[in-house]
């Protein structure tokens, strides 16, 4: 069964958003509001093996009824710090405030005001032996038990949410769920840092581990209200700061100066071995007892393999559980405040962020935590980018879905017909590490926001670029789910990258959006709507890297994450393959290394690619086509 719901032109009312006694509707300045409806207080909670975790919590001066607690735990700060210092805003957004809850803001262990040592992605103990055996679900649970017994006025209900690191604390508090935590919501959820954030496939994306962890990396000795200071790159043009930088072993030496332990540890284990796979959330996702909502963004540049992996492995593994999966069209965390109407030269319609926060996430507390309203959720609730509306879905991927095969063929042809063409026949291109692709036009410094949505014109034209694309569609043409990518290559090197873009061509008469300050011509844009790279030496196993024989045709497979997109009537389906993507991923030398990452200057060469197109080895992308019947 699929339901649809388009909404264009506005946002329906909320039926149940209903003031609580004492709390106002409208507050006229949102932080006034918490300063004159709340009271703070600061706590150092226990933990079993002794540190103290150091937890703001803002409770309703009104006494007239009792509030469920909503906590989140942060590697970030809970400040300002203070009984007297109070946040602008409380909870996920306005309306938990104005309707009155009680917040739990949390240091995790071993940062900012908390004690104990910090540990990145804490590795779960599946088996506890003693007291000492501690992870973050262990952390959950104390923190819930002690807020139970020593906060006043509470229902006896507890809810935890967090976006980004705090999501993966969201997601790790519910494994082994305390009794009174009765509603989760992982946004943007951290799951495993091989395939998430700071790595896709195996592959560094350089600029958003360099950028985070040069700042958020630096060691904290003792308990503090203090942040580290950002990082001077004294440039603008990140393109030139890394390739300046060179080989990625001189990171340490000319700018981290051995203070980012984590990026050293991540130097000396480039394989997914036991280092990453211990902190690998995935496995542990069991004996969950809430309701969970997991938050994405179909653009999100950090963190979409964490939202829909862990969707699906709690649906898996705790069947029977209240569990929805929410898609929208937004960058990282934008589902939160923001609009969500666009997305760099993206437009979606409406404020579908507005939409969210109003009809999905807080109808979700509010019925798990107080009894209110009835929380009609499906189990997907996804936007579908392309025609710009909302879909609701009984299961994610779409059961329904048609598998087909867009494969490449000759003269930069892309169809559902297999090539046809005997043998050798293939395209190539060189590829220069030296003289990377740009993975934006832009001169930014790190990963940007907007690049999953960005124009794909200036990469097409390079002749590093091989480009293939359907005829003008004379249908729309929906896809949903995952595309699995399977490619016969070949390389004159021992090693390669092989990044896959999947774009939406615009016809040469689509208007200029409106407004339009930096005067982009609409008409024939190409909107990336998913892209991936694959680290060829992972091609057999992630854990044990091999070169490629050169100029031998390989097989090379890989997954792009989810999407749901319409390919409107007139628009084309483009399909880009390269070998670098700069400086979003780090340069491959393209001679194998056993540790990539210590790669000398000399270690890095020209290679020809070859992308093979031939009825023996035809390459492609299975894709899942939502039938007209469903739409």
């Amino acid at each position: 069964m699929v339901k649809e719901h388009s909404f264009k032109t506005g946002i329906p009312a909320l039926l149940f958003l209903t003031a609580v006694a004492g709390f106002a509707q409208q507050p006229e300045s949102e932080k006034e509001y918490v300063r004159s409806h709340y009271a703070k207080f600061e706590y150092r909670i226990p933990m079993r093996d002794g540190v103290k975790l150091f937890t703001a919590v803002y409770v309703p001066n009104d006494r007239t009824q009792k509030y469920p607690i909503l906590l989140l735990r942060t590697p970030y700060n809970v400040g300002p710090y203070g009984a007297d210092q109070y946040k602008g805003s409380l909870g996920p957004n306005i309306r938990f405030a104005t309707n009155g809850y009680i917040f739990a803001y949390q240091d995790v262990r071993g940062r900012f005001m908390s004690e104990g040592a910090f540990s990145n992605m804490t590795p779960h103990v599946p088996e506890k032996k003693s007291q000492q055996d501690i992870d973050e679900s262990t952390d959950t649970y104390d923190t819930i038990e002690w807020l139970i017994k020593n906060i006043e006025n509470h229902n006896g209900n507890v809810g935890q949410w967090g976006i980004s690191y705090p999501g993966f604390y969201a997601a790790a508090g519910m494994i082994d769920t305390h009794p009174a935590l009765k509603a989760v919501s992982p946004q943007a959820p951290i799951a495993d840092w091989f395939w998430d954030d700071f790595h896709h496939n195996g592959a560094l994306f350089l600029p958003h581990m360099f950028n985070f962890f040069a700042n958020f990396g630096k060691p904290r000795p003792k308990p503090t209200t203090e942040g580290n200071k950002a990082f001077d790159y004294r440039t603008p043009d990140g393109y030139q700061f890394f390739l300046e930088l060179g080989p990625l072993k001189n990171a340490d030496e000319k700018h981290l100066k051995s203070e980012i332990s984590f990026w050293n540890e991540t130097i000396e284990h480039p394989n997914y071995d036991s280092f990453w796979q211990r902190r690998n959330l995935l496995p542990h996702l069991r004996n969950i007892r809430c309701a969970v909502m997991t938050v994405g963004g179909w653009f999100d540049a950090e963190n979409l393999f964490g939202p829909l992996k862990i969707h699906r492995t709690i649906e898996r593994n705790n069947p029977g559980i209240f569990n929805v999966l929410v898609m929208g069209p937004w960058a990282h965390g934008d589902w939160g405040r923001g609009a969500g109407e666009a997305l760099g030269n993206a437009r979606f319609g409406f404020k579908t962020g507005e939409f969210y926060r109003e009809q999905i996430e807080f109808p979700f507390f509010e019925h798990h935590l107080k009894g209110k309203g009835n929380a009609r959720l499906p189990e997907a609730y996804v936007f579908e980018t392309g025609a710009n509306r909302w879909r609701t879905f009984d299961h994610w991927p779409p059961r329904t879905l048609e598998e087909k095969t867009l494969y490449l063929g000759k003269e930069g042809r892309l169809s559902f017909e297999p090539p046809q063409d005997p043998g050798e026949a293939f395209d190539e291109y060189i590829s220069d590490p030296a003289k990377p692709v740009p993975f934006t036009d832009d001169t930014a410094i790190g990963m940007t926001r907007e690049y999953m949505t960005d124009d794909q014109r200036f990469a097409s034209r390079r002749p590093d670029v091989l480009v293939y694309q359907t005829d003008v569609l004379e249908n729309d043409l929906t896809l949903a789910g995952p595309i699995q990518v399977d490619l016969w290559v070949s390389t004159s090197g021992s090693d390669a990258d092989w990044i896959v873009k999947v774009i939406d061509v615009l016809p040469g008469t689509a208007p200029d959006n409106d407004p339009n300050p930096r005067k982009v011509r609409m008409g024939g844009y190409q909107m990336m709507v998913r892209s991936e790279v694959m680290r060829g030496r992972f091609r057999n196993s992630f854990e044990h890297p091999e070169p490629f024989e050169p100029n031998k045709a390989t097989k090379v497979s890989c997954e792009l994450l989810d999407l749901l997109h319409t390919f409107k009537r007139n628009h084309r389906l483009m399909v880009q393959i390269q070998s670098t993507w700069f400086p979003l991923v780090d340069r491959n030398p393209q001679k194998f290394v056993p540790n990539i990452y210590k790669a000398d200057e000399s270690d890095f060469i020209k290679a020809t690619q070859r992308v093979f197109r031939s009825r023996e080895r035809a390459g492609g992308l299975k894709i899942g086509v939502l039938k007209p019947a469903d739409m």
